[in-house]
């Protein structure tokens, strides 16, 4: 069985993968990313059809990041320190997977509310034992030359599984299967599809598994690789036992202000989660301190406040490059509909016909962005990357997708908004591998799976703050206007792009 790795050893003593092994490496993600798509495109039916209201749907979607924020920097920790016989990442991958799958052919079988709420928590933690993993597997199997083509595949089957796992309902409605059902049951089309959605799952994990064998700590030795030399355990708890219980005072009794603010000023209820992750951060790395100081910080909370405490320099800079660019990002999942919707096909009414069709040409605009985003991943951004760096590279990304969202504001043609779909699909292709190209050459490899794991919370934060905190932006400045959001969306890669002039590659 192949294992897609090359004869010849390059600079950093790893040999070089051809296309085949870089794209078996990354195989998994499509399947992934197919259950991501299935997730975020049906989910809001599935709730709604078992009975919940919309002003609910929040609530219960907070699963998805919440979920996400706890699981990957504890599957990082522990994959980081996983050496067996099936590899070191490639369990934590089949775990995931088997679970994933099982949760997608469950969650249209779900008989009423509480059950599909519990299944989407399973689902997304599912989904990250596998995804995260494989953010740190492109390091550990690639030379550092070769990181961009490695993350540049990933994103490719990123787009393509977003593709294939958007469009499947709409095709299964084109082959007749039946779009439409009783009151509290899930359409054919969406049952097959999440069935569909699991097999795929499973196959294209077990591909990477199966077609992929890690190196083992004396290959990584022999290839003066960081990772089998042991972790700094000593040097990471004696930084964390020397750090003063102050930054932990800041972070709880900023969760306390933000929940006091909620309450005082009336903001939406989801506010009181990011109130409590920040007053929770801060009493987690207080215990933490505590245990370190008392000789018993060797444990996997310490290690992961430590890290998240000692984060490499670079990991800081892009943290804020992330931090703007996925607040655009669920500005647009979240607005586009509504804006489609009303600017371009005249309408606020959900309940018609004219807003469905609008809701379907986002369906298509989506479509659209995410295949740019496999082909530009493919060939436009190893090529930038090759002659003007990483960092120059992801500048000029974000830079087309402000003017995507920017466009907004002078189409007046539905048809043309794919054009703008167009700069935003350049922009989700240089977000999803540009960052982690540059994080993965200049890490630890020993801690790469942590601090992949930890960079997660820069994605998910600005999710939680958009989803928050932007509805009582609009609606306090422009209730009736929602088309602003894509100006916010524009200026926060604007933004991220000015913030990527202070990071240093390599």
């Amino acid at each position: 069985m192949s294992d897609g790795i090359g004869d010849s050893a390059g600079v950093s003593g790893k040999p070089r993968q051809g296309w085949l092994g870089l794209a078996m490496i990354s195989l998994g993600f499509f399947g992934i990313q197919i259950g991501f798509a299935l997730q975020n495109a049906n989910m809001s039916r599935i709730f709604q059809t078992l009975g919940t209201s919309l002003d609910d749907l929040p609530a219960l979607w907070v699963a998805a990041p919440l979920t996400g924020l706890l699981v990957q920097p504890i599957i990082g920790h522990y994959s980081d320190r996983t050496w067996s016989r099936f590899g070191r990442r490639r369990p934590y991958f089949l775990a995931g997977a088997i679970l994933s799958a099982a949760a997608l052919f469950y969650m249209p079988l779900a008989p009423v509310l509480f059950a599909a709420a519990l299944t989407l928590w399973l689902l997304d933690a599912s989904l990250n034992i596998s995804m995260e993993p494989f953010r740190a597997f492109v390091g550990d199997m690639l030379r550092k030359d070769q990181h961009t083509a490695g993350y540049a595949v990933q994103t490719a089957f990123i787009g393509a599984g977003a593709v294939v796992g958007s469009v499947f309902p709409w095709l299964m409605e084109h082959m007749g299967v039946a779009n439409e059902a009783p009151p509290g049951v899930i359409p054919d089309t969406v049952r097959y599809s999440f069935w569909f959605g699991g097999l795929a799952l499973f196959v294209a994990v077990l591909g990477t598994v199966l077609s992929t064998r890690e190196y083992s700590p004396a290959q990584l030795a022999a290839f003066g690789d960081d990772a089998a030399a042991g972790d700094d355990t000593d040097e990471s708890i004696r930084a964390l036992a020397a750090r003063s219980y102050v930054s932990s005072g800041l972070w709880l009794a900023a969760g306390v202000v933000v929940m006091l603010t909620v309450a005082e000023w009336g903001l939406e209820k989801e506010v009181y989660l990011l109130g409590g992750l920040l007053a929770a951060y801060g009493l987690a790395s207080a215990i933490a301190i505590a245990m370190a100081r008392a000789g018993h910080g060797n444990t996997a909370l310490g290690h992961i406040v430590g890290d998240f405490g000692g984060m490499p320099p670079v990991m800081k800079q892009l943290a804020l490059v992330q931090f703007f660019s996925w607040s655009a990002l669920f500005i647009m999942w979240i607005n586009t509909t509504p804006v489609v919707a009303q600017y371009y096909y005249g309408t606020t009414d959900s309940s018609s016909a004219t807003f469905n069709e609008a809701g379907n040409w986002v369906g298509i605009m989506f479509a659209v962005y995410n295949g740019v985003a496999a082909v530009a991943a493919l060939t436009m951004l190893p090529w930038l990357a090759a002659r003007f760096g990483k960092a120059r590279t992801h500048m000029v990304g974000l830079m087309a997708g402000a003017a995507g969202f920017a466009s907004f504001f002078f189409i007046t043609d539905p048809q043309w908004l794919l054009l703008s779909e167009f700069g935003i699909g350049i922009a989700w292709a240089s977000i999803l591998a540009m960052p982690y190209a540059i994080l993965a050459g200049a890490l630890p490899q020993r801690k790469l799976g942590i601090y992949m794991g930890l960079f997660n919370v820069f994605v998910v934060v600005p999710q939680l703050l958009v989803a928050t905190v932007m509805g009582s932006i609009v609606k306090a400045f422009f209730p009736t206007e929602p088309i602003y959001t894509m100006a916010f969306a524009a200026g926060t890669l604007v933004v991220a792009a000015l913030a990527m002039m202070r990071v240093r590659e390599g």
